[in-house]
């Protein structure tokens, strides 16, 4: 029980078991054994296959015998004379004198292997009881059903491949740690198969995306992750140093300008799946790394966009999840339907109960929010567009469970959408959420270089004001604005989050295989995560 409850006690424990399973190594390799220099194994077959295809052959065998038993079981000794090799690691065992029953896990399924002494000869059975589970094995053999009603394989022949030097988890417990599981994914793929069916889906995901805008007449292009600029966007960058050049260069937060580029060198329809890095806070759906899709199409708008991505995610659900109805976090979400469709005021109104329409002047929007209680980043200096931004993000976002279009930013916090023309105060941006969670960005994109440049000039000066003198102005995109950009519409999204939705993950760090993570304490260094934020 103390082994339990006392850190210092099991990781003495760990440490002593560690060196009994280095000394067997050392053993084996002074035997001649070395399971090192084993360089490859002929796999026949997967687990998952052989199961499977023992139950389907079985079947047949059963009807073909006619409830004679004798004649099944001389069709089912045919298949001792078709031997199966198999590669994984024992998860299990069970010890019963000269016959052993081990678990075998390879990357699609466990199967148990019956050894036995008379099968493998004396000297190697010996041998095969000193390995330890987390041992990584060669097994070849014939597939038969034991007395149980397993499918298992008889092992003819099992060779040690690879050492496990550290124990796996106690079985019944495993590994649950979360901190554990995210910093050693590797571990938790091994004690927890689940957690691999997630990241199979996400690549199943990522492929199924790319086969819907295939089909639809776009091109996967790549652009550059480093940048010679920073940009003046809100999002904070990573800045690193190239060393030939001299200067410091910038990871993207974004893809965006560079694919808008190609919109103006004639490609009609493109997107990238992109690493995006951003200096910025960790939480539950926010990581400073992660892949986004942004997608561009000349001679669309945002409405445009709306229908795609309504369709996209439809498509996606079925052929994920099976249908257009999903559970995440025990909530149905319909994705199938119809989503619905307002516009920011509209939202605002609809769950905030104030109207924008009624405000005439700037002041008269601060002294709603201010009866509201609502406090506004900008303070005496918001316009109308800054306050109803605070109130969507104080009274809205959270009442969206089902997905839902918001749409018709207000210019403030939209610096590269296209105004829209009976209402210049508004942009033709859209937002889309589900779970109150927003899960993609759209705009009927800025095509005036005139404008943008404007755009530009007054985020940089904002950030003047703000102390900060590192963004620029992209004189490069200006300049391709110039020669001409078709009107064009674009979204981008986040992959992670998505992933997180179809595969029914509550926090970013389940859908990825190595999320960041603050580095373990040093060696005689005991500051943990809360002291760190204390001094902070």
């Amino acid at each position: 029980m103390e082994n339990q409850t006392n850190p210092s006690v099991m990781e003495q424990d760990a440490k002593t078991l560690r060196q009994i399973r280095v000394e067997k190594l050392l053993q084996r390799q002074a035997d001649g054994n070395d399971p090192y220099q084993i360089t490859k194994y002929n796999v026949t077959a997967k687990a998952n296959l052989i199961k499977k295809s023992y139950a389907q052959t079985e079947e047949q065998f059963i009807q073909e015998a006619n409830g004679d038993e004798e004649v099944l079981q001389q069709k089912l000794n045919v298949l001792k004379e078709q031997p199966v090799s198999i590669a994984g690691r024992i998860m299990s065992w069970r010890d019963m004198g000269r016959a052993n029953f081990i678990d075998v896990r390879d990357d699609t399924d466990r199967i148990q292997v019956y050894v036995r002494m008379n099968d493998i000869g004396k000297d190697n059975f010996k041998e095969f009881k000193k390995w330890d589970i987390g041992d990584i094995v060669g097994v070849k053999g014939y597939v038969f059903r034991t007395k149980k009603g397993e499918i298992s394989i008889h092992a003819q022949e099992i060779t040690m491949l690879s050492k496990s030097l550290l124990p796996l988890p106690e079985k019944w417990h495993g590994l649950k740690d979360q901190d554990t599981r995210y910093r050693q994914r590797y571990l938790d793929l091994i004690v927890n198969p689940d957690v691999k069916k997630t990241f199979v889906t996400r690549s199943q995901i990522l492929r199924e995306i790319r086969a819907y805008l295939d089909n639809i007449g776009y091109l996967e292009v790549e652009t550059p992750v480093l940048l010679p600029l920073q940009i003046a966007a809100a999002a904070r960058p990573f800045v690193t140093h190239h060393n030939t050049l001299d200067m410091d260069m910038f990871l993207r937060i974004e893809t965006e300008l560079n694919l808008k580029k190609l919109i103006v060198g004639g490609f009609d329809r493109v997107y990238e799946v992109g690493r995006i890095f951003r200096n910025e806070g960790m939480d539950p759906s926010h990581n400073p790394e992660f892949t986004s899709i942004e997608m561009y199409q000349a001679y669309t708008d945002y409405h445009g966009m709306m229908d795609l991505i309504e369709d996209m995610y439809r498509t996606l659900a079925k052929k994920i999840c099976g249908n257009d109805i999903i559970s995440y976090q025990g909530t149905d979400i319909h994705l199938g339907e119809p989503w619905e469709r307002l516009t920011m005021v509209e939202a605002v109104r609809k769950y905030a109960g104030v109207d924008y329409n009624t405000w005439e002047t700037d002041e008269d929007a601060r002294k709603c929010a201010k009866e509201k209680g609502i406090d506004v980043e900008e303070g005496n200096n918001a316009t109308k567009g800054h306050v109803l931004i605070a109130f969507f993000d104080a009274f809205v976002e959270e009442q969206l469970i089902q997905p839902t279009i918001i749409y018709d930013y207000p210019v403030e916090n939209s610096p590269l959408a296209k105004r829209k023309p009976e209402n210049p105060a508004f942009t033709e941006r859209f937002e889309y959420f589900i779970y109150a969670r927003e899960m993609g960005n759209a705009f009927s994109e800025l095509n005036d270089p005139i404008d943008q440049k404007a755009r530009f000039v007054k985020q940089v000066e904002v950030r003047r004001a703000m102390g900060d003198t590192t963004g620029e102005v992209d004189e490069d995109f200006i300049t391709a604005l110039e020669y001409g950009m078709p009107p064009t519409g674009g979204l981008g999204l986040g992959l992670d989050r998505l992933v997180m939705l179809l595969t029914d993950s509550a926090s970013i760090r389940d859908v990825l295989l190595f999320p960041t993570m603050r580095p373990l304490p040093k060696y005689g260094q005991q500051s943990t995560d809360q002291e760190l934020s204390e001094n902070k």
